[in-house]
């Protein structure tokens, strides 16, 4: 009897593929999909294409997705950084701008309309966001990561994309303490056992996959 592959870490359906699954599963055809970066600050991850449906795992801000169908507002996608698959609404996930240059460190953060802490704040971001920093500056003596729009972060909250905030991963999870528990939760806005284990390895510098 042939292996019945994870869904959650493979992307096949009846009628499509992912081109890497080619001789090992059927479809009517495969695809290699599209690049694409998550867009908003996190998103659900779902197992079909409906929002009463719920969460395995979530994306967060700038993570990158291969998109491999689009079809009545749900992109069908898989992520780099982990390898699930499953369903986000399309407008969550654009098309990449830059690679990113740095990851926010701190449990959660404001993203700023500009390089002050009085000015409105556009959006949060939770710890394991990636942004791409094009610029920086200084204001009352806090140092601010110019983003694409004019927004700003503080750059204290953040650490290079190829860097590690400590060796230390238990350190990182204790952060986390008080957060509010949610099923497939991995940022720092509700979190569940394996997305806090997931989200302290990888900020530690180590490459953790979610538990399946």
């Amino acid at each position: 009897m042939p292996e019945v592959l994870d869904r959650r870490l493979n992307a096949y359906r009846e009628d499509i593929a992912e081109a890497r699954l080619r001789g090992l599963v059927e479809a009517k055809r495969f695809v290699e999909g599209t690049p694409a970066a998550v867009s908003v600050p996190v998103t659900p991850l779902r197992a079909r294409p409906e929002a009463g449906c719920g969460t395995d795992t979530e994306l967060l801000y700038g993570e990158t997705v291969r998109v491999l169908d689009v079809a009545d507002g749900w992109a069908w996608v898989r992520s780099d950084l982990d390898g699930y698959v499953g369903y986000v609404p399309e407008d969550v996930v654009q098309p990449p701008q830059a690679p990113a240059t740095h990851l926010v460190a701190v449990p959660r953060t404001f993203v700023y309309r500009g390089a002050d802490l009085r000015f409105p704040q556009a959006f949060a971001l939770s710890m394991g966001s990636r942004i791409a920093v094009v610029g920086e500056a200084e204001t009352r003596g806090t140092r601010y990561f110019l983003l694409d729009g004019g927004l700003a972060i503080v750059a204290d909250h953040c650490i290079p994309a190829a860097g590690a905030l400590t060796e230390d991963y238990v350190a990182i999870a204790a952060r986390f303490l008080e957060t509010p528990y949610l099923w497939g939760g991995r940022s720092g806005f509700g979190i569940d056992c394996s997305g806090l284990v997931q989200l302290a390895m990888q900020m530690a510098g180590r490459n953790a996959p979610r538990d399946s």
